[in-house]
């Protein structure tokens, strides 16, 4: 049984026979859309929407630890500190300006800027490429202080 249309003549395999005989494109949608940054900028927002979620658990760890004595906050201090919680602040500082600049980026669109495709890609690949420029740079900033260390 051929996926081709009669007489179609497309050797693509680009459409499908259904079961009740119908024939239609098999994805039509693929001819015309293609991965593009503006598809990574907004999924990589949700992520720092569930991510930050995360981070507000941990925060909020760290609220219940100072209220539960001295004790507890130097256990919650020193599993901060240690070189898996280094790892997961770092992460949580690249959630942080992931937020901010994918945020200003709908800011900026819902006033109705920044719209036209050359716009668009150019405040995209700032909310993509920029978290992660800004964070290297924090850290390393954090660690010339002495502020942080491992």
């Amino acid at each position: 049984m051929s996926n081709l249309p009669q007489g179609a003549g497309d050797p693509t395999g680009r459409y499908v026979r259904h079961p009740n005989g119908h024939v239609a494109p098999m994805s039509p949608f693929t001819d015309v859309w293609r991965w593009h940054v503006t598809m990574t900028a907004s999924i990589l927002f949700r992520v720092t929407i569930g991510a930050a979620t995360v981070g507000a658990v941990l925060l909020l760890a760290w609220v219940a630890a100072v209220a539960a004595g001295p004790e507890a906050y130097a256990k919650v201090l020193a599993c901060s500190s240690s070189p898996f919680g280094l790892f997961i602040w770092f992460g949580l500082s690249l959630v942080l300006f992931s937020f901010l600049l994918n945020g200003t980026r709908h800011l900026i669109n819902d006033a109705g800027k920044g719209l036209d495709l050359k716009s668009a890609n150019l405040m995209a690949n700032i909310a993509v490429w920029g978290p992660l420029v800004l964070t290297v740079l924090f850290w390393v900033i954090l660690f010339a202080a002495g502020k942080v260390s491992l």
